[in-house]
């Protein structure tokens, strides 16, 4: 059971916001924000560099939580700028050829899909689309049947940006795995709302941010890699942390996953995700996916019932994100006017996963993503201040 009360007095702007946005950045909790205070506190008393040496207990800690947040090892944990620069060191460090083929979701974030294009144009591999099934979610028998031997890489979206979708990732990597075939997932949009469990999953790379549902501070990311294509896989970029200098003409790769990290790192940031992540375990990511699912289909059924709207949400279980359309009002204006009404939602616009846009003619959506922090008070506050817009 979770206790929103103390949780509430935990997140001091829920008092005076009614904070559905948290798919494109959480609030964060109070032991987040003194976690990262603390440090440049520190950092100010003594130094930059006594202070990481004071804190590295802490700051090492970080790995183990965000390993135990996904059942991986500490050792198969990198911690990043971002999650598109752990995206991305994950997908340069893999090698491509002419004819090589990459494997993709429809709903594919955008700034995946450009890193596909770049490589395309430099190597001559090729994207292939998975269409999707009747729902909306990832066609694993068109994926079954898409498999030979130039498949080099399946890359998806987990919980894309937009439509509610969560794409079979589990299914997709005991597909990978049978093949032998890397698996990257983009879990930007899934850590923090729902359980993750890359066993389960049987992907070889994951990617996440913390700022989203897990609650963390803004310019934190992670990457987890399987530890046996670790030792396979060479970063795009090196410093001499990942690879120490070694000789005057030789370096050596670390052996973990810090290889893809560099020697300069936010540390106040870095405690803020570790502080997040533990606040997160603590809770408990089965109770957190339970109350997102119940706020989330709350705000669908009421959504259902106001005159003018179209729920555009996909898939069998459709997860904590809520994208809609209302007649007569572009996404931007109705963001404005929730703004207005001290209700924070969000908009997603095409060129955020194109392809799904393309397929299914969707002009910019607005959306609203409830946490476990949020009440259904909020909930009914959203639905009931749309009812109340003036149809044109």
């Amino acid at each position: 059971m979770i206790d929103i009360d103390r949780i509430r007095a935990d997140t001091p702007a829920a008092e005076r916001l009614a904070y559905l946005h948290n798919a494109g950045a959480a609030l964060m909790p109070a032991a987040v924000v003194a976690a990262m205070k603390g440090h440049i506190d520190l950092e100010s008393e003594i130094g930059g560099y006594a202070a990481a040496d004071r804190e590295a207990r802490r700051l090492d800690s970080v790995y183990g939580s965000v390993g135990r947040l996904l059942n991986a090892a500490p050792d198969e944990i990198a911690l990043l700028e971002n999650a598109t620069i752990a995206w991305q060191m994950a997908f340069y460090a893999l090698s491509f050829r002419k004819g090589d083929r990459i494997l993709t979701a429809e709903a594919e974030y955008a700034a995946n899909y450009v890193a596909f294009l770049q490589v395309a144009r430099r190597t001559g591999a090729v994207i292939e689309v998975v269409p999707s099934d009747p729902r909306g979610e990832l066609d694993i028998h068109a994926l079954e049947r898409m498999i030979d031997e130039r498949v080099k890489l399946i890359a998806i979206t987990w919980v894309p940006t937009n439509g509610g979708l969560v794409n079979p990732a589990a299914a997709v990597g005991k597909i990978a795995r049978a093949h032998g075939i890397p698996y990257l997932l983009d879990a930007c949009q899934a850590v923090g709302q729902m359980a993750v469990d890359v066993e389960a999953i049987g992907c070889d790379m994951l990617s996440a941010t913390g700022r989203k549902f897990l609650r963390g501070p803004r310019g934190t990311g992670f990457l987890y890699v399987r530890r046996e294509l670790l030792q396979r896989l060479e970063p795009p970029m090196i410093d001499h942390f990942a690879a120490p200098w070694v000789s005057r003409d030789q370096y050596r790769l670390r052996d973990d996953a810090r290889r893809f990290e560099t020697w300069e790192n936010n540390y106040a940031a870095r405690l803020g995700l570790g502080a997040a992540v533990d606040y997160a375990l603590d809770i408990g990511m089965g109770a957190i996916e339970q109350r997102c699912r119940l706020l989330a289909d709350r705000l669908r059924g009421g959504l259902a019932s106001v005159r003018g709207i179209t729920i555009r949400d996909l898939g069998r279980t459709p997860g904590a994100i809520v994208s809609f359309t209302m007649d007569g009002y572009e996404a931007d204006a109705i963001v404005g006017s929730a703004a207005a009404a001290g209700i924070t939602i969000g908009a997603s616009h095409p060129s955020s996963t194109r392809i799904d846009a393309e397929i299914r003619a969707l002009p910019p959506l607005v959306r609203a993503s409830p946490h476990y922090y949020n009440t259904e008070a909020e909930i009914d506050r959203l639905i009931g201040h749309l009812a109340g817009l003036t149809p044109r």
